[in-house]
């Protein structure tokens, strides 16, 4: 039996925090792993020591193979905690951890190869007898075979790439004209993301539920599941929301699941911690999407319904120990929900965001797994998870109002965020109800909307009131000298709130914003206020006064305050300009220079967090030049296209 005592964790962020975590738990000498960008990293502050890996890139840091291993040996580790992410479905880098003597807290090799390759993985799932979806997985097919074997399959169908996971080389198409720019864009996405353009067919379920299985299995034979987590709520492919048990499913269903994701488990001799991925239709039945043999970014949810440490059982089952339970001695306990926070930009169709974070308070009575702190940097070279902020409550209904409650206690200022986006769904009445689907976001397509760029009134009455009164607090007519007094007791506040001016009178405990005037009352505790202004009521945290400015964060928005402006000019740009919404690489220009495009045509695609975010004209006109071609490395802003609408 093996022994670990030094553990050496190759990858960053909350999951390597979230291990770290553990490992002090258990005694064991921690040891991180960072790129030039994180050298004062949660991550590597909070292990017992640190190696350096590489570069900025991941190419050149957490996906250098022989970087790591070279830290672990220089580092002592025994052991190699591959997390989620990076080389932690890698074959290659299991195999590269045996030959040089390195216990990896994984699945065998053969294992994660098998499950790798979606294609081999359905076939072998279905000489199992696990229910696999109609579809089309045969070697090498080219894309002639794929576009006869489409109508075959019949649509709507998936394209999934072979080697793919976490969304990325997936396409859904709705109608067979569809399909050909939808098989090329999977396949370079694949290729970009996996170095494998290889991509197999699946029927599109369009109502079906996105239901998996946490299963563990040892050396010794024995082989359990953890239960099944609901992961339905989802953007782009990419999990929003994920919550255990299902919700809905009945105890024959539950058992079923799990047997099959056990089954599913032994039919490739699993070792370790896995997830097994089930579409869930309406009818009831079940099918296998995919296993990932690893850790999911989800297994918060499963530790809070179960008691169990998932991180624990790894290590255990990695020094050749049986499973810590059997499967009659586990239970669930309650209903547990996560939200991921990512730093995302609603008013930019949630692409990346990047940045310094500024101010970040986390809230009380949730459990949260962070990457970063406060003053911490956002990269744009990695994934853009701030954090997972989990609840758990007796049902299912206290864990997600009690998940609203911290979302609305949270402040995070520096970069955007999709704090506001979730809240929205957690109070959605078919969320809350439990009607879960893949596609609720897209059948309630208003939840995906920002709050809107301009302010509610009731926000800028309480930016005034709330700058007023200062850190301090006190009386709102002697906070800011800037303010101008019109009376004895009327006063005029010029003020910003984003980019939008407002002017707001107070007289005689009355404020009025634009042609609204009402009373208010302003209680305040520490950062914390809550304002009633005539019938309506907000609460929230007021950070960053410094004199004339200050944040609101409120609802998951954050307001940035500016008091007594400038009355500058604002610059408008073209509203036709194509500029780059984030930093990233230009993968394709799907347009020919001095050709007319029309509306909804695609004319550039970039690449950033190896996901492709295409540019399409808003109306007809024309490609007069392409000032970047593929390759080209861009930052946000930039001018890629010099583009001409018919109109102009």
């Amino acid at each position: 039996m093996a022994r670990i005592d030094t553990l050496l964790i190759a990858n960053r962020g909350e999951i390597a925090r979230r291990i770290i975590r553990t490992g002090r738990e258990l005694g064991l000498t921690t040891v991180a792993v960072y790129s030039d960008i994180d050298a004062d990293a949660p991550h590597v502050r909070e292990a017992d020591r640190a190696m350096h890996l590489g570069p900025a890139s991941a190419r050149d840091s957490y996906l250098n193979i022989e970087a790591v291993l070279a830290a672990a040996r220089d580092s002592g580790a025994d052991a190699i905690h591959p997390g989620y992410g990076f080389l932690s479905e890698n074959a290659a880098f299991a195999e590269a951890c045996a030959e040089a003597g390195l216990i990896f807290v994984g699945p065998a090799p053969a294992s994660i190869r098998l499950m790798g390759d979606k294609a081999a993985a359905r076939q072998r799932m279905a000489e199992h007898g696990v229910p696999v979806l109609p579809g089309f997985d045969r070697e090498g097919a080219d894309d002639a075979t794929l576009l006869r074997e489409a109508d075959r399959v019949g649509f709507p169908l998936l394209i999934k790439a072979v080697a793919g996971g976490g969304g990325k080389g997936m396409r859904a198409v709705q109608r067979a004209e569809e399909f050909e720019e939808a098989l090329a864009a999977a396949r370079r996405e694949a290729r970009n993301a996996f170095d494998d353009d290889r991509v197999l067919l699946e029927r599109y379920l369009p109502t079906a539920r996105h239901v998996e299985v946490q299963v563990f299995a040892d050396e010794h034979g024995n082989a359990v599941h953890l239960f099944e987590r609901d992961c339905s709520v989802q953007r782009r492919h990419q999990k929003v929301i994920e919550e255990a048990p299902a919700p809905g499913l009945s105890e024959q269903q539950r058992q079923e699941l799990g047997q099959a994701a056990v089954r599913a488990a032994r039919a490739i001799d699993y070792q370790g911690a896995g997830t097994v991925e089930f579409l869930f239709s309406p009818e009831g039945e079940f099918f296998f999407m995919e296993m990932n043999t690893r850790l999911q970014v989800e297994h918060p949810v499963t530790e809070l319904v179960t008691g169990e440490d998932l991180v624990a059982w790894q290590l255990a089952v990695a020094e050749g120990r049986p499973l810590p339970k059997a499967q009659q001695d586990l239970c669930l306990n309650g209903a547990a929900m996560e939200v991921r926070l990512y730093a995302e930009n609603p008013y930019q169709q949630f692409l990346p965001s990047s940045g310094r974070i500024d101010q970040l308070r986390w809230p009380d009575g949730v459990r949260v797994d962070a990457g970063v702190e406060q003053g911490d940097i956002v990269s744009d070279y990695y994934d853009p998870m701030i954090a997972k902020l989990i609840a758990h409550g007796d049902d299912r209904d206290q864990a997600r109002r009690r998940l609203a409650r911290a979302l609305d206690q949270l402040a995070l200022t520096g970069v955007h965020h999709n704090t506001a986006f979730l809240r929205r769904v957690l109070l959605d009445e078919a969320f809350a109800a439990g009607e879960l689907d893949t596609r609720l976001l897209e059948h309630r397509p208003y939840l995906l909307e920002p709050a809107g760029q301009a302010p509610e009134p009731l926000a800028v009455a309480a930016a005034t009131l709330v700058a007023g009164q200062g850190q301090a607090g006190g009386d709102p007519w002697s906070g800011l000298p800037a303010w101008r007094p019109l009376g004895r007791r009327r006063t005029l506040v010029p003020l910003r709130v984003d980019e939008h001016d407002f002017t707001v009178v107070l007289d005689n405990e009355q404020a009025t914003v634009a042609d609204r005037r009402a009373p208010y009352r302003l209680r305040r505790h520490g950062d914390l206020f809550e304002l009633d202004w005539g019938e309506d009521r907000l609460s929230g945290q007021a950070l960053f006064f410094d004199g004339r400015r200050l944040t609101l964060f409120v609802h998951g928005q954050d307001y940035r305050i500016e008091t007594h402006p400038a009355r500058e000019s604002e610059h408008a740009g073209g509203a036709d300009d194509f500029r780059a919404p984030m930093s990233g690489t230009i993968v394709a220009c799907h347009a020919a220079p001095d050709t007319p495009v029309a509306a909804g045509d695609a004319v550039i695609t970039l690449e950033a967090m190896k996901m492709e975010h295409t540019l399409r004209a808003s109306a007809p006109g024309t490609v007069r030049a392409f000032l970047v071609q593929a390759g080209d490395s861009v930052s946000e802003g930039t001018l890629l296209v010099d583009f001409e609408t018919e109109e102009e």
